[in-house]
């Protein structure tokens, strides 16, 4: 303690260029630790790409679609017709939220208790590229969702509001239509269509518009001009394979 009052008192400019050293050191360390999080937060996953077959059956569903003057208005919308949540549809004991999760994250940790619940993961996010720690809980399970590629409400204006509720419940499960996203993102995009709403992540936009085609083709669901529009100029503009 007494050396460093004779520093301060008598070698100022010398306890500076310690001060600014170790102030520098300390930078390091902590630059050291934290950057390869911030870096995997922020720097894009590899480019999502789509296998060529898979194109080509969307630009030939594409001119299957059934064209919609105007959708139903969302007034008389009900989530309900959908049946329950995220419901056991494939019997294999799972709820679908927890099916999904267990499909698009990596190093994966599960319940002890109940094996089906995932309680921990790492999502590479489509929609945004980013990393995404997944950790379950009240105020974390949200940093990842489900989202509903085709969007429940987007079904229910364009067709799917005559399901019958097997065929509802089914839409709502199908894998084929279900993405885990950054929850943030999927909340940006509500029930928009392609018109309205892409990824922000543009190197996933084709594989969205594809697999938005697609499930549009195989549930006879309908699309506005301006939607069709926005998915044919997509997939003409997917990379060729």
């Amino acid at each position: 303690m007494n050396r460093l009052a004779e520093l301060l008192a008598w070698e100022p400019g010398l306890v500076r260029r310690v001060l600014h050293a170790l102030a520098v050191a300390v930078l390091c360390v902590v630059f050291a630790l934290v950057a390869p999080t911030w870096w995997a937060q922020v720097t894009p996953a590899p480019a999502w790409t789509v296998p060529p077959e898979r194109v080509q059956a969307a630009t030939e569903a594409l001119t299957r679609l059934v064209v919609v003057g105007e959708p139903r208005p969302l007034t008389n919308y009900d989530r309900d017709h959908f049946g329950p949540a995220w419901f056991d549809v494939d019997g294999n004991g799972c709820d679908t939220r927890n099916d999904q999760l267990a499909h698009w994250l990596i190093e994966v940790s599960l319940d002890p208790v109940q094996p089906c619940v995932v309680v921990a993961g790492v999502l590479h996010d489509p929609y945004t590229g980013h990393r995404i720690e997944f950790e379950r809980g009240p105020d974390t399970s949200s940093a990842v969702q489900i989202d509903h590629v085709v969007a429940l409400a987007d079904a229910w204006s364009k067709g799917a509001d005559t399901w019958p509720p097997s065929v509802a419940l089914v839409f709502a499960n199908d894998p084929g239509n279900l993405i885990a996203a950054d929850g943030a993102a999927n909340q940006d995009k509500g029930a928009s269509d392609a018109a309205h709403w892409l990824p922000p992540d543009e190197r996933f936009h084709c594989a969205y518009a594809v697999q938005q085609v697609l499930i549009k083709d195989a549930y006879r669901l309908g699309v506005t001009p301006e939607e069709l529009g926005a998915l044919t100029e997509v997939v003409r503009a997917c990379p060729a394979g």
